[in-house]
């Protein structure tokens, strides 16, 4: 029989490392790109989520307005975004992702995601719906990304 505690406790530990993984190898290919930790994350997030507002990062990243202005100006300066008006709102201004920025920054990641594909290629249809359903939970956490620490004991 499957202790179930000594597994979550299991999978809790894996996804810690994962995690702690996956900064310290995006923390290394923003310092070897000469961007900061947080450019990369929210060039992760545009990647992920499509364009944006600078105030959608703001809100989104935690962020003041300030961080992020800075911040998008580092990006565009090195080719990584570009500043388009919203089609559907010229009053908003959208950041993108550019292709050339992507492309450099990829041949970084080949390796990592190289290794995925074995790791996936290596389940079963059940066991991927199972792995993409605990990742689309885990990352359901409304808020999640850019909110506080709690500071209180409870």
């Amino acid at each position: 029989m499957v202790d179930q505690d000594r597994l979550r406790d299991e999978i809790g530990e894996a996804v810690l490392r994962f995690i702690a993984g996956a900064v310290l190898h995006n923390q290394a290919v923003a310092a070897r790109v000469g961007i900061g930790a947080s450019d990369g994350q929210v060039l992760s997030l545009l990647t992920v989520d499509g364009p944006m507002t600078a105030g959608r990062i703001a809100t989104v990243t935690g962020l003041s307005t300030g961080s992020v202005t800075a911040l998008l100006d580092r990006l565009e300066r090195g080719s990584y975004i570009r500043r388009e008006r919203d089609p559907n709102d010229r009053r908003k201004v959208l950041v993108v992702p550019a292709i050339e920025g992507r492309q450099r920054l990829a041949a970084h990641y080949e390796d990592y995601g190289t290794h995925m594909r074995a790791v996936l290629d290596e389940r079963t249809p059940e066991e991927l719906q199972a792995i993409a359903a605990f990742l689309k939970d885990m990352n359901d956490v409304d808020g999640f990304v850019g909110r506080a620490p709690r500071t209180d004991d409870r």
